[in-house]
């Protein structure tokens, strides 16, 4: 691997990671390229490259994890938790919810509630995919 692939990958690993730690903050691409100190048509085609889905796509997507684990493991309401990991509506976050995890937030957590398996086999098992 070359030492510009190396940087490339540095860069983009650095905007992954602060996407997973501010999760529920608003971010975008420009201020995601501005992290990755690239250029945001570059950022989003070098991203896409790397991870295999777009910035946006991969952030809805550890929002909805986040909201998932407090699905299973809170009593808060649905809309809280819509706007805790990060959505600005609740039908977004239903509609983003239902595309990734196949069913609503209210059924995903009837379900889950049924499902009585350590935290760490749920997590593996119910985690949506890309």
């Amino acid at each position: 691997m070359s030492r510009a692939t190396e940087e490339i990958n540095r860069r983009m690993l650095r905007a992954r990671d602060a996407m997973d730690r501010a999760y529920a903050q608003p971010l975008d691409v420009p201020a995601l390229a501005r992290i990755a100190h690239v250029s945001q048509a570059h950022f989003a085609r070098t991203f896409r490259a790397t991870f295999g889905e777009t910035p946006h796509r991969y952030l809805q997507r550890r929002r909805v994890e986040r909201a998932m684990f407090l699905l299973r493991e809170s009593d808060r309401s649905v809309t809280e938790i819509c706007f805790d990991v990060g959505f600005g509506s609740p039908g977004t976050f239903s509609r983003t919810f239902r595309d990734i995890v196949g069913r609503s937030p209210r059924a995903y957590r009837k379900e889950a509630a049924a499902i009585d398996v350590p935290t760490c086999f749920t997590m593996t098992w119910m985690r949506p995919s890309a």
